[in-house]
C-alpha cells in the first residue's frame, strides 16, 4: 500500500510540473526551466514555513485567527531580529510568496519585484550566523534573463505562469507526505531535461529508494549519532534521508557535506532549509573534496553516506602534496588519475569515526581492476576495513544503466570476514528504470544485519579466500548465481528420442508401402 501511495503522490506532482512545462513550452530552455521551478518551489516553501512558524506561536499565545500574511510590513519589522536568530532569515508579509502571487498578474514590474524579494531574503541573513547558508541561494533564478523571454512583458508573463504553477502544486506539509516532494520534483525534472541538455543526471541525484537503502545500512541499529557526512553531497538527498530515518534531533551535531558543482551546491542548501534543518545544524561547502576538503575541523563522522561521481579524473600523483595527504598515504599509492573512485573511498575511511559506518555507491570496475586500484583494495582488506559489498540491480540511476555496488566500511569490525550480497535481482521495473521496493530494501538490510549465508544471495567470506582471489571484490566471485535453467532428465530424453526415431521409421515404411502400391497400380 505504501508503494502505491508513493506512486500516486509522485504522479500528482509530476502532472503539476508537466502542466507548468506545458504552459512555458518554447519559452524557457529545459535546463534553465529546472532551476526556475526548483527556485520558485523554494520561495514558496520558506514563505509558508516562516508564516506557519509565526502563526503557530501567536495562536499558542492566545491570538486566535492570527495570520502573518495579513500583517503590515511595519508591524512585522518588530520581529525581524528574533526571527533571523531562530530561523536564519526574514521575509516581510508583502514579500511572501502568496502575496506576490496575488499581485503578480497586475504587476508590470514583476521581474523587479521578485529580484528585490530574493535579494531581501538573502540580505536578511547578512551579519548573522546564517549568512553563509543564505548567500547566493537565488543565483540560479535570474528573473531578468533573456532565457525567460525576449522582452520584459514576456518575462513577466512567464513568471506569472511559473508562480501560478508552483502555487497549484499539492505540496502540503512535507512531514505528511510519503514522498520527498522537492527531491521528487528534482528527479523528475532531471529525467525530463538532462538528456536534452547533454548532461548526465546520475552525478547529481541519488533516487530516494537507493538513499533509503544506503542510509539504513550506514545507520544500522543506532537511534542517534554525532554527525552525518557526504563528501559528494549533490542535492543533499542522502543527508536528508539520514534526518528522516534518525529524526533530525537525533543527529546531535548536524549534517555536513561538500559539493563541487555550484548550482547543485545551492540546491543542497535550499534542500536543507526545505526540510527544516536549521541553519546552525548544517554545513555545506563548495569545493573539490579530494583536493580542497573543507571539514578537517569537523571530522570524524559517525555516519558517512555518499554516491560520488564515477571514474572522474583527478590530479592524483601529478600533485605531490596528495601523496603525503593523511587521507590517502596509508594505502601507499594514489587512485589512478583517470579514475578517482577509490580516492573518495580513502577520504571517507580517513574521516570515519571508530564506531562509525560508511556506505558508498561505487562503480563496479573498482572491485576487480588491477594496478593501483588493486593495491588500495589490498590495503582495505588486509586492514579489515571492508565490512560488506552489495551488488545492486542495473538501471537504478537516471542517466546510466550500470549495475552499481555499495561498499560498506567500518573501522571496528568484530571479525575478519567480509559479507557479499547479490541484490542484482531485488527490484521492480517502473517505466524505463528499475526501482527498489520497501520489500527489496528490507531484504537487503535484513541480510546485512544478520550476516548469515543464504544460498544464491549472501555469503560471509573469510580473509584468506579473498586474498587467494587476488583481492577481487566482485560479488559474483563469492556468491553463486542460481541456475534457473530447466533441468533435463537425459535418460528420459534419450528414451523419448528413441520412440520418436522408431515412429519416424514406421511412418517411412508406411509411406514406402503406399508409394509401391501406387506404382504397381500404374
Amino acid at each position: 500500500m505504501a508503494d502505491i501511495r508513493k506512486e500516486q503522490e509522485r504522479g500528482e506532482l509530476h502532472r503539476s510540473i508537466w502542466a507548468i512545462a506545458d504552459e512555458l513550452r518554447g519559452s524557457v530552455d529545459g535546463w534553465d526551466f529546472k532551476s526556475y521551478v526548483l527556485g520558485m518551489m523554494f520561495y514558496r516553501y520558506i514563505s509558508e514555513n516562516l508564516t506557519n512558524y509565526i502563526n503557530e506561536g501567536e495562536i499558542e499565545a492566545g491570538e486566535a485567527g492570527f495570520d502573518y500574511a495579513r500583517l503590515s510590513d511595519e508591524d512585522a519589522e518588530q520581529a525581524r531580529e528574533d526571527l533571523v536568530k531562530t530561523k536564519g532569515f526574514f521575509i516581510l508579509p508583502s514579500e511572501l510568496f502568496c502575496n506576490v502571487r496575488k499581485r503578480a498578474a497586475n504587476d508590470e514590474n514583476l521581474n523587479m519585484t521578485l529580484e528585490a524579494v530574493f535579494r531581501h531574503i538573502e540580505e536578511s541573513a547578512k551579519g548573522s550566523e546564517s549568512e553563509d547558508n543564505f548567500s547566493g541561494l537565488f543565483d540560479d533564478i535570474d528573473v531578468n534573463s533573456n532565457k525567460l523571454g525576449s522582452t520584459v512583458a514576456r518575462r513577466n508573463a512567464n513568471l506569472v505562469k511559473l508562480l501560478e504553477g508552483v502555487a497549484n502544486m499539492g505540496l502540503g506539509d512535507y512531514r505528511d507526505n510519503s514522498i520527498d516532494a522537492f527531491g521528487d520534483a528534482y528527479e523528475y525534472l532531471m529525467s525530463m531535461y538532462a538528456s536534452n541538455a547533454g548532461k548526465s543526471g546520475g552525478e547529481f541525484f541519488t533516487p530516494q529508494e537507493v538513499s533509503e537503502l544506503l542510509t539504513r545500512i550506514a545507520v544500522g541499529n543506532k537511534t542517534e549519532v554525532n554527525k552525518v557526512y557526504d563528501p559528494a553531497c549533490g542535492s543533499g538527498s542522502l543527508l536528508l534521508k539520514a534526518a528522516k530515518i534518525l529524526g533530525k534531533e537525533n543527529v546531535r551535531q548536524g549534517f555536513f557535506g561538500q559539493e563541487i558543482n555550484l548550482t547543485t551546491y545551492n540546491l543542497c542548501r535550499i534542500n536543507m532549509f526545505l526540510h527544516d534543518i536549521d541553519y546552525d545544524k548544517f554545513d555545506i561547502a563548495h569545493e573539490d573534496t579530494l583536493t580542497s576538503p573543507r571539514h578537517w575541523d569537523d571530522e570524524p563522522f559517525e555516519v558517512i553516506v555518499s554516491n560520488p561521481p564515477y571514474s572522474i579524473k583527478w590530479e592524483g600523483n601529478d600533485n605531490p602534496v596528495l601523496s603525503n595527504d593523511p587521507r590517502f598515504s596509508p594505502a601507499g599509492v594514489l587512485a589512478p588519475k583517470s579514475k578517482a573512485d577509490l580516492a573518495f573511498i580513502m577520504h571517507s575511511l580517513a574521516w570515519l569515526a571508530a564506531s562509525g559506518t560508511a556506505a558508498i555507491v561505487c562503480f563496479p570496475g573498482i572491485m576487480y581492476r588491477g594496478g593501483a586500484e588493486k593495491k588500495i583494495r589490498q590495503y582495505l582488506i588486509d586492514n579489515n576495513f571492508i565490512d560488506c559489498i552489495i551488488q545492486l540491480p542495473g538501471n537504478l540511476f537516471f542517466g546510466t544503466p550500470i549495475a552499481t555496488c555499495i561498499m560498506v566500511l567500518k573501522r571496528g569490525k568484530s571479525d575478519n570476514r567480509t559479507l557479499f550480497i547479490d541484490a542484482s535481482g531485488e527490484c521492480v521495473k517502473v517505466t524505463n528504470n528499475n526501482k527498489l521496493t520497501e520489500e527489496n530494501i528490507a531484504k537487503i538490510v535484513g541480510s546485512f544485519a544478520s550476516r548469515e549465508d543464504v544460498d544464491y544471495f549472501a555469503r560471509c567470506v573469510p580473509y584468506d579466500e579473498i586474498a587467494g582471489n587476488d583481492y577481487n571484490l566482485s560479488v559474483s566471485t563469492y556468491v553463486e548465481a542460481e541456475d534457473t535453467r530447466e533441468k533435463i532428465d537425459i535418460v528420459k530424453l534419450n528414451g523419448e528420442l528413441r520412440e520418436i526415431v522408431a515412429r519416424q521409421q514406421t511412418l517411412r515404411d508406411e509411406i514406402d508401402r503406399i508409394i509401391a502400391e501406387i506404382e504397381a497400380g500404374e
